[in-house]
């Protein structure tokens, strides 16, 4: 006969004569942990008093989360006590003026948020781990990690914003030191290097400069003064006028303007992005979106406009006496098959060096909370021995070496295959234990581990991080701050005040040689008439299809109550977070509730609002469902709409899509929340929340 068991709906309590009776029957008694009956706080707009998770929980699963909780010297607003019953709320509908400053020690809230609103880009999916991970920190990405155009569009966007801008500006320090520009550190350079010359010490030169940057980070500014990368000629090493027409930004490659720190780098990697021909316009328009509804009535009756890039060059090749078997052609869906299934490993390998770029950026530079000082003396007693071998070691004996290994790497293959199944059979995953971020770069963070440490130090003193500051406005026009006393440049205050002041429209109105708008003859744009005629009549056709699907969700369509709420008016969405987020479930309009007071800490969905007086109690809100949170197994964000009907929505009514957020708990039941005004926002709630080890897929 089975033992005897309960099932309790929304946690509730077991009922004291239950309790007593089973007691009596198996002749044990226990302590049972009771969910409170006091009121429920809704101070922070919040419905639902919840769980916090104890801060021992969070100690023994990942270096991320002892970090997380661990104390340190320098506190932000999120690390101060607070004597709030839920969570302290540090400003989630505030103007970014008004967030307290700053939000984590040793880490300005500019800073913060550039690395939040670059995570929300990057993570997708994420599962959570059973085994530890073997750098000692999680979200990793997974080996069989899934392709789709958005995540490889993503993963090029990160390339450019680390590798491609790191190695534009590397570029243009040197062609500053080529120019004699900068007469004074060109002359020390070249003194040092021509006496290393004579001596046999250009090595040994090299590796000491190395390590001196390593290891010392004052010496980085003193031997290579930075300046703005748009200000500066990649040819000539001198002053130029920035492509943007004036200099709004520094770290970017056009010196474009930006609202908030990093913009400017973000929009250049999407252009950079749009700028490929077939796979990459697949990419941007997300073809075989990661997280879409793949049945999708609305996204089936749209055609597929990246089509028409193999459509086109068909007919090119028709038009140029090519082939006209194209029906008939066996090798067209083999080989776009191939090449999609190419991508994978495509993405992983640009996703990795990425990744690299991001350890030793972090290694050399470390961010709070992680350590400051051990990354960086650990690679710089890398080459310590480097430095002594080559002070060792002559210029014929180290051609000598290298000319052995050559050979060695050629004729022994027997031996090094013999070697390699022996360590394969003995040592099942050595090639990941010797992986860089599982030796010398041990424990430090790529960009995105960074951010969920971050997300886990609010989280772990219960004050989730505001979300990133949102402007619809344009960024400003005029310049942004420079100290011109600190620029090394060879240019005269009046020069750079030139370029970084440069518009070639405002400079042709200003000479007369452009007509002004007063005078100027106003244009007769019949295409845009046309093209706003299409709009229009494309948008009364989503509104009447979304309207149909109102009905049709009344009457029971599932595929009709995901569109609900999908496409909101603007200022529907009140308000929330950072506990409480306007969402539906299965078409029923309602806030999904993260409870961290109580004895377990769990995420629920509930139709009932706060009504401000904060003495709700649970069975007054009635949650639809509540899952605990450490149970949760999978984390999965999803499209409210198909790739195809998301453009032609987006380009009609000019509004963005709310998209949904799929949770999967370790029994594998899933709950889908669709219309999730900040779906971004708590997701990372999610992810920060528990000790779950994640790996990102």
């Amino acid at each position: 006969m089975p033992t005897p068991g309960y099932v309790f709906k929304d946690g509730g309590p077991i009922p004291d004569d239950e309790l007593k009776s089973r007691n009596t029957a198996t002749g044990q008694t226990q302590d049972v942990v009771r969910t409170p009956s006091k009121p429920i706080s809704t101070s922070t707009t919040s419905p639902v008093n919840t769980p916090t998770s104890s801060r021992s929980t969070f100690s023994s699963a990942t270096e991320s989360h002892a970090l997380a909780n661990a104390d340190h010297d320098e506190k932000g607003a999120a690390q101060d006590e607070h004597s709030e019953t839920e969570v302290k709320d540090l400003g989630w509908n505030s103007h970014p003026d008004d967030v307290p400053k700053p939000l984590v020690g040793g880490l300005p809230n500019e800073e913060l948020w550039l690395l939040v609103r670059r995570f929300n880009k990057q993570m997708y999916h994420v599962k959570a781990m059973n085994e530890a991970p073997p750098g000692g920190l999680d979200l990793n990405i997974a080996d069989e990690d899934e392709f789709s155009p958005d995540k490889l569009r993503a993963n090029i966007e990160r390339l450019y914003m680390t590798v491609i801008v790191g190695v534009i500006g590397f570029g243009k320090h040197i062609a500053r030191l080529r120019s004699w520009k900068e007469p004074r550190r060109t002359a020390a350079f070249c003194a040092a290097y021509f006496i290393a010359w004579i001596f046999n010490l250009v090595v040994p030169l090299l590796t000491l400069t190395f390590i001196v940057l390593i290891a010392y980070p004052p010496s980085r500014e003193f031997l290579f003064p930075p300046a703005p990368l748009a200000l500066v000629n990649s040819k000539t090493g001198g002053i130029q006028s920035p492509m943007a027409g004036v200099l709004g930004s520094h770290d970017s490659v056009t010196g474009a303007p930006e609202n908030h720190k990093g913009e400017a780098v973000e929009k250049e990697a999407g252009n950079f992005v749009n700028s490929f021909a077939s796979i990459a316009l697949s990419s941007a328009s997300g073809k075989k979106d990661h997280g879409n509804p793949d049945s999708d009535p609305l996204n089936a009756s749209i055609p597929d406009p990246t089509d028409m890039v193999v459509a086109g060059a068909d007919a090119k090749d028709n038009t140029a006496g090519g082939s006209n078997t194209i029906k008939h052609d066996k090798t067209k869906q083999p080989m776009e098959d191939a090449m999609w299934t190419k991508m994978r490993p495509i993405m992983h390998v640009i996703g990795d060096i990425a990744d690299g770029w991001e350890r030793f950026a972090n290694a050399l530079s470390p961010t709070a909370p992680f350590p400051e000082d051990a990354p960086r003396l650990r690679l710089a007693a890398l080459l310590v021995p480097v430095l002594a071998i080559s002070l060792l070691t002559t210029s014929a004996m180290f051609m000598k070496m290298n000319t052995f290994f050559v050979g060695f790497g050629f004729f022994a293959d027997p031996i090094i295959w013999r070697a390699a199944s022996w360590l394969n059979r003995e040592f099942p995953n050595w090639q990941k234990l010797l992986e860089i971020r599982n030796t010398i770069l041990k424990g430090v963070p790529t960009n995105a581990q960074l951010t969920v440490t971050l997300l886990r130090v609010g989280e772990a003193h219960k004050a989730p991080l505001p979300p990133p500051p949102r402007s619809d406005e344009a960024p400003p026009d005029h310049p942004a701050e420079l100290d011109k006393d600190e620029l090394t440049l060879d240019a005269s205050d009046g020069e750079i005040h030139d370029a970084i002041h440069h518009d070639a429209e405002s400079k042709a109105i200003a000479d007369g040689s452009a007509p002004s708008s007063s005078t100027a003859k106003p244009k007769h744009h019949h295409g845009a008439r046309v093209l706003g005629f299409l709009k229009g009549t494309t948008k009364t056709g989503v509104e009447a299809k979304l309207g149909i699907d109102k009905v049709r969700a009344s009457a029971g369509s599932k595929t009709a109550k995901s569109h609900l709420g999908i496409l909101p008016k603007p200022g529907e969405y009140l308000p929330s977070g950072p506990i409480d987020f306007k969402a539906r479930y299965k078409g029923k309009k309602g806030w999904v509730y993260i409870s961290t007071s109580a004895t377990t800490p769990c995420v629920s969905f509930s139709s009932h609002a706060s009504d401000g007086t904060g003495e709700q109690t649970a069975n007054e809100l009635e949650p639809v469902f509540s899952i605990p949170i450490e149970e949760i197994k999978e984390l999965k964000k999803v499209g409210g709409l198909g790739w195809k009907a998301k453009l032609v929505v987006g380009w009609a009514t000019d509004r963005n899509v709310a998209d949904g957020l799929e949770i999967i708990d370790k029994t594998g039941n899933s709950w889908k929340l669709t219309a999730i005004g900040l779906r971004e926002e708590l997701f990372n709630r999610l992810v920060a929340l528990g000790s779950q080890k994640w790996e990102s897929w």
